[in-house]
């Protein structure tokens, strides 16, 4: 299997810039992707003019709002042409897929400015049909066709864990907390409110185990970073914060079809490509920004990019050991499920809490001597997986 090469040309993260997360009834898809972007370009510090690429994560605009061709969109009103524009589409992962491009656009040497943004808006239409949006992103003729959601997958993934490893509800119910325990210092987080683990146990069933305060939300949000070659990212910057590691896998569509669904074999796949691409191991991860687009999806990412052994996630929620303070602190921005889940948005944001923290601006929720961090975006049930590494060191 060909293994991911050493970038030609170090990449370095010189702004950010993202919209509140939410339900954002008075704005459109395009006027959230604006904001993002004027943001990130005022805190790189540089002209839009000087943007010479935009690549842009949008899992399905067309089925949320009616929009296809984003990319033209994008760049039309971010006042971008007549640059290329390029959207990314892999499911809930459409944002860390669109990173991944920009980082390699630059690396190659054809570009020195990307901007590279993710955007949905998901609450235009009624749930249902949010939900018939969504359930694209599995395999739609074996799984959605005969009824099939994703809480209902990751319910039978959650199953199989509690039986197989002993996973209690209660330890489910923890990461929920948790994450709303950072989202509640975050300041664009959707839900900036806390909860208990007798409130998640309570909360209405969606599919036995899981239950409404294990599930993300829908949520409208932009968010938006600005890409340059490292040598010059200190002219732009007095932070900036270096890319050590993009790696994407993939595996099989349909949950059936899998070796073991207790495992995504592509997010075990991409954190191996990363770790080895930046000469890097799990325990030299600060934190990491995961995607727990249901609780039972952070515990098995515990275990496989290598944080806790297999079947021990669990565990670790409950030793305490991902909470802030801890010995890696996981979803300090309060992940998906506190943050919200845009889901074209949600990879570039978990980069920009990244970037945040290691710049040390991350407010309350500061993880202390932060120096190295990971992004985990999946799409799907697990068909994709990106996985970032970066570092304020180069």
């Amino acid at each position: 299997m060909t293994e991911e090469a050493k970038l030609n040309r170090d990449v370095a993260v010189i702004g950010v810039g993202q919209t509140k997360f939410g339900e954002h009834w008075s704005q459109s898809m395009r006027e959230m992707a604006v904001e993002a972007g004027i943001k990130a370009v005022e805190d790189a510090g540089i002209s839009g003019h000087d943007i010479q690429m935009v690549v842009g994560g949008n899992m399905s605009g067309g089925l949320f709002t009616g929009q296809e061709h984003s990319s033209a969109m994008l760049a039309d009103y971010l006042g971008l042409n007549p640059i290329p524009a390029i959207r990314t589409e892999a499911a809930c992962s459409s944002g860390a897929l669109a990173m991944r491009v920009g980082i390699l656009a630059i690396a190659s040497g054809m570009y020195d400015f990307v901007a590279v943004g993710g955007v949905e808006k998901m609450t235009d239409i009624y749930g249902p049909q949010a939900t018939t949006a969504l359930s694209g992103a599995m395999d739609y003729e074996t799984e959605a066709y005969f009824g099939a959601t994703f809480p209902g997958i990751y319910a039978l993934i959650a199953q199989r864990h509690m039986y197989q490893y002993k996973t209690t509800r209660e330890q489910l119910a923890m990461v929920a907390v948790k994450n709303h325990d950072n989202g509640f210092l975050n300041p664009v987080a959707q839900y900036q409110k806390r909860i208990t683990v007798g409130e998640v146990l309570s909360s209405p069933l969606v599919a036995d185990p899981l239950r409404l305060l294990d599930c993300s939300p829908i949520t409208d949000g932009a968010a938006t970073v600005i890409l340059a070659p490292a040598d010059v990212a200190r002219k732009y910057t007095d932070a900036p914060v270096y890319v050590k590691a993009t790696a994407q896998a993939s595996d099989t569509l349909s949950l059936f079809s899998r070796r073991d669904i207790t495992t995504l074999d592509a997010t075990v796949e991409a954190a191996r490509r990363a770790y080895k691409q930046a000469g890097l191991a799990p325990k030299d991860i600060n934190l990491a920004e995961v995607h727990d687009c249901f609780t039972i999806a952070e515990i098995c990412a515990y275990e496989d990019l290598g944080f806790a052994k297999k079947g021990e996630g669990g565990k670790l929620i409950q030793s305490g050991q991902t909470m802030l303070g801890g010995k890696i602190p996981i979803n300090t921005s309060g992940g998906l499920k506190s943050k919200g889940h845009p889901v074209g948005a949600t990879g570039i944001a978990q980069i920009i809490e990244i970037v945040k923290q290691l710049r040390g601006d991350a407010g309350k929720r500061q993880v202390n001597g932060a120096n190295t961090g990971m992004t985990h975006n999946v799409g799907g049930s697990g068909a994709t997986a990106v996985v970032h590494i970066l570092s304020r060191d180069r």
